[in-house]
């Protein structure tokens, strides 16, 4: 079991996840979508996590449901936060830690996945 925290003021993010061994595929049939909300499936469930690949050597970022990481808040007047029905996510980090720092990106607009995606430079993991 893995707790994410912030780097900056070591806020815990998250309750104790489970890690997959990829990010599934994001959910693409409209039919699954929520009629009221319109999102779509979480790309992956509650209580799990999965690192996407990055660059290089670089780490990318870690995948998890939205709803694991309830102490994130958006951004002052809705920066980054663009989209039809929710942020689309393509605007750069759109959620900040308690204390400030930017460090997730939520996509949860009802033409792209519903997923956060949080910086492994700006968040640690910690397996207890």
């Amino acid at each position: 079991m893995t707790v994410f925290y912030c780097c900056h003021c070591a806020h815990e993010l998250t309750p104790d996840l489970v890690a997959l061994p990829a990010v599934p595929e994001a959910p693409t049939d409209d039919r699954d979508r929520d009629r009221k909300t319109g999102l779509a499936p979480s790309t992956v469930p509650r209580g799990h996590y999965a690192v996407a690949p990055g660059d290089g050597d670089a780490r990318g970022p870690v995948v998890m449901h939205p709803e694991d990481a309830p102490a994130l808040r958006p951004l002052p007047g809705g920066e980054n936060a663009s989209g039809c029905c929710g942020p689309t996510g393509r605007e750069g980090p759109n959620r900040a830690c308690p204390c400030g720092v930017r460090l997730a990106t939520l996509a949860a607009d009802c033409l792209g996945p519903y997923e956060l995606r949080v910086d492994p430079v700006r968040s640690y993991a910690f397996d207890g």
